[in-house]
């Protein structure tokens, strides 16, 4: 069987926070997705699904870059956005992306993950072995966990290529 099965799976807010803090620029979901629905050869993949998780905080210009995801080919899931009562906020995906990428990745020949958090190593590894899933990590690679971009069968460092 070709390996030309894909499923996107977007942490949007350490996307948007690590590529802020490494090179203090936006990232480009248009440029990711032409990248990611292709394999290495240039071949088109068949994207089985593609999710952006996000937070959402009811504002206008939020809605308009989820609208903008959604027109991308992304089914964008929200997560309402917590104020704590110390002043810390809330809005981890975590369980929802494993959830999702476990769901999803016996019918997917690659699962392509879009974040730098290492908590996601386990669910790597967990996804090759179980389902022989080859797994593709992007992220922005200062601050990408050294065990997700070990765990990772390839890692694609966050270039100027993928910034807006």
């Amino acid at each position: 069987m070709p390996a030309n099965n894909v499923v996107i799976l977007v942490d949007v807010q350490n996307i948007y926070y690590t590529c802020r803090q490494a090179f203090g620029r936006n990232f480009d979901y248009n440029q990711f997705w032409k990248i990611a629905t292709h394999s290495a050869d240039g071949s088109p993949r068949k994207v089985v699904k593609a999710i952006a998780y996000a937070v959402d905080r009811g504002d206008e210009k939020q809605k308009q870059f989820q609208n903008i995801l959604r027109a991308i080919g992304f089914q964008v899931k929200l997560k309402p956005y917590i104020q704590r009562a110390d002043g810390t906020a809330k809005g981890d995906w975590d369980v929802g992306i494993t959830l999702d990428a476990v769901e999803y990745a016996a019918e997917a020949d690659t699962l392509v993950l879009a974040s730098g958090d290492g908590d996601f190593g386990i669910l790597v590894q967990r996804l090759q072995h179980k389902f022989r899933t080859r797994v593709e990590v992007y992220g922005a690679e200062p601050l990408t966990a050294d065990s997700l971009i070990a765990a990772a069968d390839q890692f694609v460092a966050i270039k100027p290529t993928l910034l807006l």
